[in-house]
């Protein structure tokens, strides 16, 4: 597992030297531009809008667009004083429950684990957290960003989680159409509860997998063995206009089949 950040988790005086490593990775089937003559892949060069030229990398500096058209220019050795005041360190500034966090809020995972010397603090660490049920708020700084995280008991060990800062998360109340209070007839709401608890079951990851890239993965092994697949068609959907007889027909659909009961025919002797 490749190592992403090198540094400590300090709390109160006590540092604990630690490694980071990604704890997820996307599963897309990564698919490349080409020209549909020649069926090369399609090269992408860096030009200027107005010069039309292409531009080295040494030539290329960063800028801030503030108006359409002007932009402050930010040098190298600018953006590196900045970053010089950045540390290995995760200092956890809070403890706090985990439901107080809307999963909106959060961003990427990694695994946390114990660098040389490290494993007896991290242990301890672990294991009080886990005893106190708490979870830990910490800032640290990955990738020249200063990230917000919160780092909770995964298993045997732990995990940090990015967060998003409260700026980054948008209003709800931006999202155009939102109802307002609208009164709900009692009998569609308790139909709508009784279908919830129907379908309501224990979380089993392994039970969910991704039909698209699986379809993806046997169309394109099928053209690399020269076979046909065949793609099912979709089922069409039966109209419902009525909500109590969608909610009434998911109800019916979803119910537990009760098992049959064999009886035994007793053999008759005459």
């Amino acid at each position: 597992m490749h190592t992403m950040f090198k540094g400590s988790i300090s709390f109160g005086l006590v540092h604990i030297p630690i490694k980071l490593f990604t704890a997820t990775e996307e599963k897309d089937i990564k698919m490349r531009y080409l020209h549909n003559e020649c069926h090369n892949p399609i090269k992408y060069e860096k030009t200027c809008a107005v010069c039309e030229k292409e531009v080295k990398q040494e030539n290329i500096v960063k800028g801030y667009e503030y108006e359409q058209g002007k932009f402050v220019i930010l040098d190298k050795d600018e953006l590196d004083e900045l970053a010089a005041n950045k540390t290995r360190n995760i200092e956890i500034i809070d403890f706090i429950n985990l439901d107080e966090i809307d999963p909106i809020y959060f961003n990427r995972s990694y695994f946390v684990g114990p660098n040389e010397n490290g494993e007896k603090a991290y242990s301890l660490l672990q294991q009080a957290m886990k005893d106190s049920g708490k979870i830990a708020l910490a800032k640290f700084t990955l990738r020249s960003k200063q990230h917000l995280a919160v780092i909770r008991v995964y298993d045997r060990g732990l995990v940090l989680e990015t967060i998003y800062y409260p700026d980054e998360v948008r209003n709800v109340e931006h999202v155009p159409g939102l109802p307002e209070a609208i009164d709900l007839n009692e009998k569609e709401l308790n139909m709508a509860i009784q279908l919830i608890e129907q379908l309501t079951a224990e979380f089993e990851p392994e039970k969910y997998t991704d039909e698209y890239r699986k379809s993806l993965h046997e169309l394109i092994e099928s053209k690399i063995t020269g076979q046909e697949i065949k793609i099912a068609k979709e089922v069409p959907q039966t109209d419902i206009i009525n909500l109590m007889d969608a909610l009434q027909a998911s109800i019916n659909e979803t119910k537990p089949q009760k098992k049959k009961r064999t009886t035994r025919k007793k053999d008759e002797t005459g």
